[in-house]
């Protein structure tokens, strides 16, 4: 169906929206019209809207942000949907985005995601709220708490793992969390967990993926005289640094660095793309396509 024209970005619009609408199905002629008909019954102003179609598949997929103008309550909203959602088989989201996405943070002994993100989320540039913090070391328990934010202490060990993990599942179900970020946690999780949290769990990985992977990838990214070097966000599946790519971003680089140069800035590029990949996510810009995604920026 092609690329429509967008219309000007919600936050130079009419501020935040109140709902964002994501869909996908197989596309045919008159999916846009039912989508915008809908909403305009319904006195909703569309604030912002993004539609693809993958000529391959023949699958669309489109974002409407939109803000309610009228007395029609979120809950009748998603339920007339539903009508439109079946006609044309869809796989359909509705989010409420006066309800700020909730945010458990993960992190081991490497700091510098986790203080960039803080950093986002004290100034409002990420718009979350983050009731807790884990990691399986204490370093970070001053930091937390000059955020206000409870940290949970959670060691790992191998004949504990399964007690910690169970700890862990339940401060996400406790704390009614959206979404797990994976701040440079340094253990690997379990399938049963990966599985439990499927689409809600982001790992920033220090290299660009699908290269040098394991251990010490910058050390791997010198020897073979790389001159760009990156990093890459992705959805956690039971398959190791194998999920759905969600964010990547590179850094140039060239003979003259030695391989603590190129952590430095890597753990730049590191910060960088694991916040663009959480805001994505949060805002509701990032659809499922199989093991790949289609993001909206």
């Amino acid at each position: 169906m092609g690329q429509a024209a967008r219309p000007v970005p919600a936050q130079d619009a009419a501020g935040k929206p109140d709902i964002v609408l994501t869909l996908s199905c197989q596309d045919r002629i008159g999916i846009v019209h039912a989508v915008s008909g809908f909403l305009v019954e319904r006195s909703c102003n569309i604030l912002d809207s993004a539609q693809f179609s993958e000529r391959p598949t023949r699958t669309f997929f489109m974002r409407v942000a939109f803000a309610i103008d009228g007395p029609v309550p979120y809950a009748v909203l998603r339920a007339d949907f539903s009508a439109i959602a079946d006609r044309f088989g869809m796989a359909w989201q509705m989010h409420d985005c006066r309800i700020k996405p909730r945010l458990l943070i993960m992190v081991s002994r490497l700091g510098h995601c986790i203080n960039d993100l803080l950093f986002r989320y004290a100034t409002g540039a990420l718009d979350v709220e983050i009731p807790a913090i884990v990691s399986n070391h204490r370093d970070f328990r001053r930091m937390a708490a000059s955020y206000d934010i409870p940290f949970h202490h959670l060691p790992v060990l191998p004949e504990t793992k399964a007690d910690q993990e169970a700890k862990l599942f339940d401060i996400v179900e406790r704390e009614r969390i959206d979404l797990v970020v994976l701040a440079r946690y340094m253990q690997v999780l379990s399938a049963d967990f990966c599985r439990k949290l499927e689409g809600r769990l982001i790992n920033i990985h220090h290299s660009f993926l699908p290269s040098f992977k394991g251990s010490k990838p910058y050390h791997q990214a010198h020897a073979r005289g790389v001159k760009l070097i990156g990093a890459t966000a992705h959805y956690v599946t039971p398959e190791l640094d194998e999920g759905p790519i969600i964010e990547q971003d590179v850094a140039r680089v060239d003979h003259a660095l030695a391989p603590e140069d190129l952590v430095a800035i890597g753990r730049d590029v590191e910060a960088v793309v694991l916040a663009r990949a959480i805001r994505f996510h949060v805002e509701r810009r990032v659809l499922p396509n199989g093991g790949r995604t289609v993001v909206f920026r």
